[in-house]
């Protein structure tokens, strides 16, 4: 069966970035089908026709023997006839030094709050940053001011439903028509809907369930091909998916049983991957934080969570906001919320430490210890 342009862009693009990987570090390829691409004439191109029936491993080996014959060095160009062009990107900001120095990182649920400064500390740390949300236009205006801060073409902001497959789907595609694959997915989008098991609608729980525990399947599902093909064309290579899940995924949640449900089954999901993947070179974990306090999940006036644990009197005794506040900081050792700052030294350590997958691990400061 002849593969489709999408399929066909989805595999070259991962191959080349894999057969350019050195030392960590893999080339970025933009795709560009327009009809100046096609026409323009590059320095140094090969030309690549993939069979009709032509699966990943060929593709790979195909490549890898046509880059051999010219030098053994990847090309500035790849022009498959009929398709378009895959363009080498040599930025030099993209290799900075850096924790995550060179590498391609996307990260769901980044428009705003936590998922924004995730990015921006990966940014920050030299990768490549790509803010996917449902929230369009506030990707794009976040992967804007990130530009401006750290260079041009080292963010860019795509929409994403992780409740739907073709969503999603596209915004991988769009991912690799941009950089060539990733080396790094943080599924970080989520909601919650605070009720008790005895009140709460059924259209809650469903939408609860659907972004965080459908909508990690979907992305690891969507992405994790890509991945695998890098991994093909450079065995040595390894990506990683991190999950930000919560201390709700490792204890119950008290009148919150939709969200600890839907984060418990993250954990299982992340176990399970992390024993398929590990062939494919992509190690998965978790990231368990505890309460982020000042993010507009808890703070938000109208619908954040500290207003819902109000109105539900989840600390009993409070009258206001600050009450239900001073009520969860209690509740931690280490007098505090969770930070961004901390959750990120978690995910630099899963990232440089190549002998962990299947974990999740607890950031809380104290309140959630492992037994």
């Amino acid at each position: 069966m002849a593969m489709e342009t999408r399929d066909i862009i989805n595999i070259i693009g991962p191959a080349l970035r894999g057969l350019t990987w050195r030392d960590g570090i893999a080339a970025r390829y933009r795709f560009d089908d327009s009809d100046e691409a096609k026409t323009a004439k590059y320095a140094d191109s090969l030309e690549y026709a993939p069979p009709a029936d032509a699966t990943a491993e060929q593709i790979v080996a195909d490549l890898r023997a046509k880059i051999s014959d010219c030098g053994g060095d990847c090309p500035q160009a790849v022009i498959v006839p009929g398709l378009g062009v895959f363009v080498r990107v040599d930025d030099q900001q993209a290799v900075a030094t850096g924790r995550v120095g060179g590498k391609v990182a996307v990260v769901t649920g980044a428009a705003q709050g936590f998922g924004l400064e995730i990015a921006q500390s990966l940014a920050a740390e030299g990768a490549t940053v790509v803010l996917a949300d449902i929230n369009s236009d506030g990707a794009q205006a976040a992967a804007a001011d990130i530009c401006d801060r750290f260079g041009q073409g080292r963010a860019i902001g795509v929409r994403i439903d992780v409740t739907d497959g073709q969503s999603v789907q596209q915004a991988c595609d769009g991912v690799v028509r941009a950089y060539g694959g990733l080396d790094l997915l943080i599924p970080n989008a989520g909601v919650l809907k605070a009720q008790s098991v005895k009140t709460q609608p059924e259209k809650d729980f469903d939408f609860v369930t659907s972004v965080n525990y459908k909508g990690y399947f979907l992305c690891v599902q969507k992405f994790a091909p890509v991945m695998a093909v890098q991994h093909l064309a450079s065995p040595a290579g390894m990506s990683d998916i991190i999950q930000i899940n919560s201390k709700s995924g490792l204890v119950g949640s008290n009148r919150n049983g939709a969200y600890a449900g839907s984060k418990f089954g993250g954990v299982g999901l992340t176990q399970s991957f992390a024993l398929e993947l590990i062939d494919d070179g992509i190690k998965v974990n978790s990231i368990c934080p505890g309460n982020f306090f000042d993010g507009p999940l808890w703070s938000d006036p109208d619908n954040g969570l500290f207003v819902q644990y109000l109105r539900t009197n989840k600390i009993p005794g409070a009258k206001t906001i600050e009450d239900v506040r001073k009520g969860y900081e209690a509740k931690v050792p280490m007098g505090r919320g969770c930070r961004t700052a901390d959750v990120m030294t978690a995910v630099y350590y899963l990232v440089d430490q190549k002998y962990e997958t299947g974990q999740a691990v607890p950031v809380t400061g104290g309140q959630v210890m492992l037994s």
